[in-house]
């Protein structure tokens, strides 16, 4: 197997397989965002100052950072299930996961951004109108300026 950190062939097989970006949850919302009329950044760092802590799907003028967690590498309540071999290495691993998403959220917060996050196996029905509402609520309120107004004609 070469130096590969990995305890088995299956499990360098399974982490291969592993994406950062355009994992099917990501394509499935993003697709449906895109229907609704919604634009977006993707795999886009909100922070000049913080440029590995990139969200999934980022709405630059709202200022809206989504991200699609996965039940595994960010422990899910409710799907998350220990690793059992290099159960160490995996234990240290998911919850410096943890730990890095409540930094990213408190940075990103500070900054003036709304964070939302969903577990992967959230079905996009129910996520994409929560993201449509934040969005829509961040969007500055449209202001007509002098210029829109038309003059008034000579009598």
């Amino acid at each position: 197997m070469g130096d590969s950190w990995a305890s088995s062939r299956a499990v360098r097989a399974s982490m291969r397989g592993n994406r950062r970006r355009d994992t099917r949850p990501e394509l499935a919302l993003r697709r449906h965002l895109h229907a609704m009329g919604l634009r977006y950044r993707v795999d886009f760092a909100p922070l000049q100052e913080a440029r590995r802590l990139r969200a999934d799907i980022v709405f630059t003028r709202a200022r809206v950072a989504v991200f699609i967690d996965g039940c595994f590498w960010h422990k899910c309540p409710y799907h998350y299930r220990p690793a059992r071999s290099n159960a160490d290495f995996w234990t240290a691993k998911i919850e410096g996961n943890h730990q890095r998403d409540a930094l990213s959220n408190a940075a990103l917060r500070d900054a003036g951004w709304t964070v939302l996050r969903f577990w992967e196996h959230e079905t996009v029905d129910h996520v994409a109108p929560l993201i449509a509402a934040a969005v829509t609520a961040a969007q500055p309120n449209h202001v007509e300026s002098e210029l829109s107004v038309p003059a008034r004609c000579a009598d």
